[in-house]
């Protein structure tokens, strides 16, 4: 049997699985095999015709499939298609997750279910990678390719013949840089408006006037949150309660001086990119593209890098002490150091090149967009309705910013970009999207709405309130908390004015302001006799957005407990009960890590 053309197909949405299906395919390039990686939604031949396909796949919120997997998982779950049309596919599926969150690996195990119904091989068992491992996802991944290529080369003879390249040889860059000699000019593509019929979209976002940043913590706090607005008048942007806006962060401008003295660039020197095999030049970076927009706008150089970063950059190291530690670094037995050097302090790509100064300096500039992600969109709960505010769309950002053993604090990329915008300096645009959120709300006037939204995870809930009084619904249960009344009781003037007019029931947790921390569960727990009521008699809708770490099965299990208290279930029956309300849409959360 000659050898098979392989195709990587991924669905990613923070980066994490577009990196791995990469490291397949550069393994791939070192065995001599024909290798392409493309995102599902960009894949458009058929599966039918192909040999050998891995599937790389990541699940986000409550088990959806990544955005540039959705149209490809619409067609695959088509009743339409034939038993065994894939009966020609030689196949592995590789899940990227989280065991923190419930549905755990969820597309991975749906799609490697699907591929065997209609008849596909499946080389191997699904990989279901956890980031929760004290390794990461790498303590899967690993022994899983290492399986995978020894059943593709009994499969393919041939395979096994070939040569590999040495781990050493660095493979051809993906583009080359082709440097203009001409006048420097500015060229600063974010604030393209698309044309009136087009809908803002990641290829298309809208550049949004930023109205007011407005930090709504008090001064003292430790925690700086803000209430930032955004004018959108011309966009054609609609929205409903539970939507998010998408934006894509910039890099701080000291941290983009410095890569660029790092690496002996000029950052106002422009360039065009030529590919070197069948890829395609980013959407996003204009032709010709300045190295200050690249690197502002593009390379993701404040992220903790991934253990791809410290193989590419030992092919570049002739110093002996440097090439040593990056290939311990790139190796499974070295990922627990790695750990310890990078994840651990969140030590973040720049500080590692300025760590291997005499790497640094050997870094060829064609390998930059092969060494660096993309910065990735960041989502946001959008905190106001259309109809309370036309033509405004507000967020409510919690600016990140902790300590690690490094000198320099951890800092959010795009929370601090955010905070950093100031309006009254000059006018101020940031491209934006807006894409459905996971959080649906009831249209019927009288289905009462119970809402649990601690911190900045109330943001959704008062875009709901705004909608939901505008419209009449007066049924609505809301349960805030936060450390302190007098320092992060966000809207609070809001709440109160919507108390007075009938319209909200509040009833509020504050952690800190008593000697034994209250927490919203307690309060739902109190409150078990008219949760019990609102869910059994009226059709209430239940809704948990919030941090993923204790708060949701806290809430959960509070509500549980209500169940056997009110209605005298058992354990088990309030367990179901519970299900049955997620399935049929009237328990539905939003959390994040």
């Amino acid at each position: 049997m000659s050898s098979p053309a392989l195709i990587v197909l991924y669905g990613s949405q923070t980066g994490t699985a577009q990196d791995t299906a990469q490291r397949i395919a550069r393994q791939a390039q070192r065995r001599r095999l024909q290798v392409q990686v493309l995102s599902l939604d960009s894949y458009n031949a058929n599966l039918i015709s192909e040999s050998l396909v891995v599937f790389v796949c990541a699940t986000t919120g409550q088990g959806d499939p990544p955005d540039n997997m959705k149209n490809f998982w619409r067609f695959l779950f088509r009743k339409s298609l034939p038993v065994g049309s894939l009966c020609r596919l030689d196949c592995a599926v590789l899940g990227l997750g989280d065991s923190s969150y419930p549905k755990f690996n969820f597309v991975a195990k749906k799609l490697h279910k699907r591929l065997v119904q209609l008849g596909a091989s499946v080389l191997l068992p699904v990989g279901l990678a956890d980031d929760q491992h004290d390794l990461g996802s790498d303590a899967v991944i690993d022994p899983w390719l290492a399986s995978f290529w020894e059943k593709a080369f009994a499969l393919y003879p041939s395979l096994a013949d070939v040569t590999p390249l040495r781990e050493d040889e660095p493979l051809p860059p993906m583009y080359t840089f082709q440097f203009l000699e001409d006048v420097k000019e500015k060229t600063d593509d974010r604030l393209r408006i698309p044309s009136e019929d087009t809908v803002p979209s990641q290829s298309h976002p809208f550049p949004a006037r930023l109205v007011s940043n407005k930090r709504v913590t008090d001064l003292s706090h430790f925690q700086d949150v803000r209430h930032i607005e955004f004018d959108i008048t011309g966009s054609s942007i609609q929205f409903a309660a539970g939507d998010v806006v998408m934006m894509h962060p910039c890099n701080a401008p000291e941290h983009v001086q410095q890569f660029c003295q790092l690496l002996r660039l000029d950052p106002e020197a422009r360039f065009t990119l030529r590919p070197t095999h069948n890829t395609t030049v980013p959407a996003r970076l204009p032709q010709p593209c300045t190295v200050r927009h690249l690197v502002e706008s593009y390379l993701d150089i404040a992220a903790v890098p991934r253990r791809s970063f410290f193989e590419l950059l030992s092919t570049f190291s002739t110093n002996e002490l440097e090439h040593e530690k990056l290939l311990e670094f790139s190796s499974a037995a070295g990922q627990g150091d790695l750990h310890s050097y990078c994840n651990r302090p969140r030590r973040t790509a720049l500080e590692v090149l300025a760590d291997f100064p005499h790497t640094t300096a050997e870094l060829k500039v064609d390998y930059l967009l092969d060494l660096f992600p993309e910065i990735q969109p960041r989502s946001f709960s959008i905190a106001s309705s259309l109809k309370a505010h036309p033509h405004r769309l507000q967020i409510l950002v919690a600016v990140v910013c902790y300590k690690t053993k490094m000198h320099q604090p951890r800092r959010g990329l795009c929370s601090t970009w955010l905070a950093s915008l100031d309006p009254t300096q000059g006018e101020v645009y940031v491209p934006l999207w807006v894409k459905k959120g996971s959080l649906k709300f009831p249209t019927e006037k009288d289905t009462p709405v119970i809402m649990v939204g601690p911190g900045t995870g109330v943001a959704p809930f008062r875009s709901a309130l705004q909608e939901r009084t505008a419209e009449g619904q007066t049924a609505n249960i809301l349960f805030f908390g936060c450390r302190s009344e007098s320092n992060d009781f966000y809207f609070r003037s809001e709440w109160e004015d919507m108390m007075k007019a009938g319209q909200l029931t509040l009833f509020t947790a504050f952690s800190r302001d008593q000697e034994e921390k209250v927490y919203v569960q307690q309060r739902v727990r109190e409150n078990a006799e008219l949760l019990w009521d609102l869910i059994t008699n009226r059709g209430a809708c239940f809704y948990i957005a919030g941090n993923a770490k204790q708060m949701p099965a806290g809430v959960c299990d509070a509500l549980k407990e209500a169940f056997q208290q009110e209605g005298g279930v058992s354990t088990e029956d309030a367990e179901r009960m519970l299900e049955a309300m997620e399935r049929m849409g009237r328990l539905q959360s939003e959390t994040w890590s």
